[in-house]
């Protein structure tokens, strides 16, 4: 097992424990950072005492909100665009803790029908991860008895799962069970690998799981989108050959048939550790791919955004995000009709701000970065959500709690 970053790495890669700074810490760390400062007040479920919070809107216009406080994992709707919430459903506690790794969230999935999705993970001391998925074909009001995401695995962590554009719920996540094999076998195997499952029966099980592809970065998150009905696309960091971990993205030609895979970046990042950041990646209605990172190479340090106009095989030159001066972190992208949003964060030593920035002409431009909004305390990641024509930022801190920002296109 290769090392996680230490201390003194994260100060470079500007991920600092710091009020209002990127969430992330050194796995072998006893101590994280939390929303809130420990008090019997927030040990509780409540989502005022939530660590991280993942928002989504149903086909409706209902704002769901899933998040993680209590060592347990709750989820509730709002029908006055994150004002007030409804009575949340809790989820059954798990043996094991859950997964509060810098990139390790709950997730909410809507789709049609009045189905919802969510999908967590908890993980044992050696940062084993098991994945969990609950469904509910009643808008929510009951969830069935969350269920393994898949058999067969020693681990499974940071997790996805979407509704694509047929109403088929694709499930995408980083497992172990191939690098497992391998080493039993006194195999070498770098990292892990990318698995993928279908649920196509409502109330069923998951479809056994496939693997995409061996050797992927086993500690950050994954980027998830569809170019188009049973056809998932995921951007990943992959290890290349030399032991380089940079991002690379596969389109999937079929529900079943993952495609070639694609490098979006040479960043060069050969280093033997964990940055827990991972990208973010949308598809705008024109086809055209959006992509940012966290780049920790010897040719590309900091946050990078880049599209792609030919379905994921070239990207555009890495386009620098913030100062190089700055301690930036966390970009994502959302594109919504023809505007692409960007936001990423910034924080000056005292406080965070998130940074918009917008596209009209598919990435080829932008406007400046523009402050959306700011907390002088601890913050969760800034994500992107969208509610038919209006785009919004999802942002949990602990200062302001959960706040819903609807963004105008900038001029």
């Amino acid at each position: 097992m290769r090392n996680h970053l230490t201390p003194s790495t994260l100060l470079f890669a500007s991920l600092l424990f710091v009020p209002g700074a990127a969430l992330a810490h050194d796995d072998k760390m006893p101590m994280k950072m939390q929303h809130h400062a420990p008090s019997v007040a927030c040990q509780t479920t409540a989502l005022a005492c939530a660590s991280v919070a993942t928002g989504a809107f149903d086909p409706d216009g209902k704002l769901w909100l899933t998040w993680l406080a209590g060592g347990r994992i709750s989820v509730a709707s709002s029908d006055d665009l994150g004002k007030t919430f409804g009575d949340p459903v809790t989820m059954p506690a798990t043996t094991l803790p859950l997964d509060e790794g810098p990139d390790a969230r709950p997730k909410v999935a809507v789709g049609p029908d009045h189905r919802v999705v969510l999908t967590y993970t908890s993980r044992d001391e050696k940062y084993n991860g098991h994945a969990f998925i609950a469904r509910s074909a009643d808008g929510g009001k009951t969830f069935e008895t969350p269920q393994p995401i898949t058999s067969n695995s020693p681990s499974q962590r940071f997790e996805t799962a979407e509704f694509d554009q047929d109403g088929r719920v694709f499930a995408a996540w980083i497992d172990k069970r191939n690098g497992a094999k391998a080493r039993a076998e006194g195999k070498p195997y770098a990292g892990a690998a990318l698995a993928f499952a279908w649920d196509d029966k409502p109330g069923g099980t998951l479809e056994a799981a496939a693997i995409a592809r061996d050797n992927s970065c086993e500690c950050c998150r994954i980027g998830l989108a569809f170019a188009g009905p049973g056809r998932p696309v995921i951007l990943f960091r992959n290890i290349f050959d030399g032991g380089v971990r940079d991002h690379a993205i596969i389109t999937f030609a079929d529900p079943k048939t993952p495609g070639p895979l694609y490098r979006v970046s040479d960043d060069d990042a050969k280093i033997d550790a964990c940055p827990h950041h991972g990208p973010s990646l949308a598809i705008g209605p024109d086809g055209v791919y959006h992509a940012t990172w966290f780049a920790l190479g010897r040719k590309l340090k900091g946050l990078y955004y880049a599209h792609s106009d030919d379905g994921g095989k070239t990207f555009s030159t890495p386009m620098r995000l913030g100062s190089s001066n700055a301690q930036t972190s966390r970009p994502y992208v959302l594109a919504l009709g023809d505007v692409v949003y960007l936001v990423y964060k910034s924080f000056d030593g005292t406080m965070t701000t998130v940074d918009l920035m917008t596209s009209r002409d598919s990435g080829k431009t932008w406007t400046a970065p523009h402050p959306i909004a700011m907390t002088h305390d601890a913050s969760d990641h800034p994500l992107l959500i969208a509610n038919r024509s209006t785009a919004y930022l999802s942002w949990l801190t602990l200062k302001e709690g959960y706040r819903l920002i609807p963004l105008e296109p900038q001029s």
